[in-house]
């Protein structure tokens, strides 16, 4: 007499898909729990912050919109806002527009186009305190580079961190200089993905430099300037150490920014949930641009 097995229940289709995908959910595990650890609780943390009083050490006391109302109160607080949206401003006119034609002028040269990419990369591979302590003797009214330059063309010297006029600007130019590496050579990839027969066509029409540029690169790399810019704008809007290293937000809170009065309030005067509201503040201010900015493009792109 033979006996029969009944077959087994198929699994389901998840059940499959986990036992195939088992080594790769191991390892996106572990970035998850580094992502919320390091980012997502901070975010939350500051959140609940920002609605309460606490020194770290007492039970916290929830206070509501008081710690808004606060730093609204603040007389820095109008300047840190005003600041921050100057100093987003001029980099995007220096630090987006320079990277991206220093990307073009190392794509059009021939010789020495490797040294040259090193070159422009070194400042970012610089610690950003060595970097900003760097540009601080830079420049020192009295025996720094600048001046110095200056002095040869017989042109008087600048209270480069010392004039509110000249303050905001000199934090813009160290900014800049740290950090057009990365996007140099992020441009420069774009770049070279670009067909060359595109190019060809355009010098066989007589185009110069220029018009290849206008008709031909940006159309191409439209995409990759377009999140260059939201990033651009994230970062800069959150500026600190610069000020913080270089100024300490005067000369008569010309370069106080949101980050760095934010910093202030939690750790000069003890208020972590003053501080924590403007943080909150940023985060929003941020998160709207960027919605705004993903819808806008989005309905572009269609």
């Amino acid at each position: 007499m033979t006996t029969t097995t009944a077959p087994r229940p198929a699994r389901g289709p998840f059940r499959n898909a986990l036992r195939r995908n088992l080594t790769a959910y191991g390892f996106l595990s572990g970035a998850l729990i580094v992502f919320a650890f390091f980012s997502w609780y901070p975010m939350v943390r500051e959140i609940l912050l920002s609605f309460q009083k606490t020194n770290f050490v007492d039970p916290p006391e929830w206070v509501g919109l008081a710690n808004l109302r606060t730093v609204f109160a603040d007389a820095a607080f109008a300047d840190a806002w005003l600041n921050t949206l100057a100093f987003t401003g001029l980099a995007l006119v220096f630090g987006y527009g320079v990277p991206f034609l220093a990307a073009i002028v190392l794509n059009e040269l021939r010789h020495a186009r490797a040294y040259l990419r090193f070159i422009v990369y070194v400042p970012v591979m610089l610690p950003p305190a060595v970097a900003v302590l760097l540009f601080k003797w830079f420049y020192d009214p009295g025996p720094g580079l600048f001046n110095q330059i200056l002095d040869v063309f017989s042109i008087p010297g600048l209270s480069w961190l010392d004039s509110s006029s000249t303050a905001l600007v000199s934090l813009v130019i160290v900014s800049t200089w740290m950090n057009m590496g990365t996007g140099t050579l992020i441009y420069l990839a774009a770049l070279q993905s670009i067909p060359g027969e595109l190019y060809e066509a355009a010098e066989l029409d007589g185009a110069g430099l220029f018009k290849r540029v206008w008709h031909v690169t940006i159309p191409q790399t439209r995409l990759i300037l377009l999140v260059m810019l939201l990033l651009q704008i994230v970062a800069t809007m959150q500026v600190f150490i610069e000020p913080y290293l270089l100024t300490g937000g005067g000369p008569e809170n010309a370069t106080v920014t949101v980050a760095y009065l934010m910093y202030q309030y939690a750790f000069n005067y003890g208020d972590f949930g003053g501080g924590g509201a403007l943080g909150l503040m940023l985060m929003v201010v941020l998160m709207i641009f960027s919605a705004v900015y993903l819808r806008v493009s989005r309905d572009d792109q269609g």
